[in-house]
C-alpha cells in the first residue's frame, strides 16, 4: 500500500514538473523582443532630479526588477530583468526639469519595449502625488 502511495505521489510530481516547464516555455515564446530606437530610451520629466531618482527607484521595485547597483551621487541605477542589465541615468536640466535615460548595459537594443514603457508609465502616474 505504501509503495502505491509513493508511486502515485511521484507521478503527480513529475506531471506537475512537466506542465510547469511547458507553461514557462509558452510564456517565454510569448515574449516579444524588438529593436528599440535610442530616441525612445530618453524622456524628459517636469520634476526635480532628486524626485526623479526616487521615482525611478520606485519604478524598478514596482516592476519587480532586481536592483544591482545604486549611485546617488552620480544619479544612476543599474537593474536587471532576467538575463539583461539596464542602466537608468538621471540628469537635471534645470531646477524643475530632469531627464531619465534607460539603456541596456550591453548596448544591444533588442529587448522588450515594456521595460522602458512600464518605467515611464510608473513615473508619469506617481510624479504628481506629492504636488498639491
Amino acid at each position: 500500500m505504501k509503495l502505491k502511495v509513493i508511486f502515485i505521489t511521484m507521478c503527480l510530481f513529475l506531471c506537475q514538473a512537466v506542465f510547469s516547464e511547458e507553461n514557462q516555455l509558452e510564456q517565454q515564446s510569448q515574449t516579444t523582443y524588438q529593436n528599440i530606437p535610442y530616441e525612445n530610451c530618453t524622456k524628459m520629466f517636469d520634476i526635480k532630479k532628486e524626485e526623479l531618482f526616487f521615482l525611478t527607484l520606485g519604478a524598478v521595485n514596482a516592476n519587480r526588477f532586481k536592483t544591482e547597483e545604486i549611485q546617488t551621487q552620480n544619479g544612476y541605477i543599474i537593474f536587471s530583468t532576467g538575463k539583461n542589465k539596464y542602466l537608468a541615468t538621471i540628469a537635471g536640466i534645470d531646477n524643475n526639469n530632469s531627464v531619465l535615460k534607460i539603456t541596456p548595459c550591453n548596448n544591444v537594443y533588442y529587448f522588450q519595449p515594456g521595460v522602458i514603457s512600464n518605467m515611464y508609465k510608473y513615473i508619469d502616474l506617481n510624479k504628481d502625488i506629492n504636488k498639491k
